[in-house]
């Protein structure tokens, strides 16, 4: 994704008044949802200049880099924009398969299943080897 000129398609996106707005990742190709993160107008223009994904980390209160520690990197293929403007969807290449801080390749793992959450996806690579480093 190129930089390109000024950062006046970020004035179409309904910041909150914290200044951030709801950010999906979807993988490309089969569109799966891979996460949901903040970003903020910072965030998302350097999403676009590095054809990175870079979030806010509201926890943490600094933008984030997806992949900055585990170098599960997200390459975004496109940016995409709701209807009212307040969800923002990227469309993503997942670097190793593994979006989810739980080693899995979706944060969306669970699925309620007669009345009950049941974990429906597995740990691809234990959590401890791609953060205790």
């Amino acid at each position: 994704m190129s930089a390109g000129g000024d950062d006046a398609w970020l004035d179409a996106v309904k910041w909150d008044e914290r200044g951030l707005v709801t950010c999906i990742a979807q993988e490309a190709g089969t569109g799966r949802i891979l996460m949901v993160a903040w970003t903020s107008r910072e965030g998302l223009a350097q999403t676009r200049a590095l054809g990175e994904a870079v979030y806010y980390s509201r926890s943490r209160e600094r933008l984030w880099h997806k992949g900055e520690e585990s170098g599960h990197t997200q390459k975004v293929e496109a940016i995409r924009l709701d209807c009212d403007g307040d969800v923002v969807v990227l469309e993503v290449v997942q670097a190793g398969g593994i979006a989810c801080h739980t080693g899995r390749a979706s944060c969306f793992f669970r699925r309620l299943v007669d009345g009950r959450w049941v974990e429906t996806e597995p740990v691809l690579k234990d959590p401890r080897e791609i953060y205790d480093k």
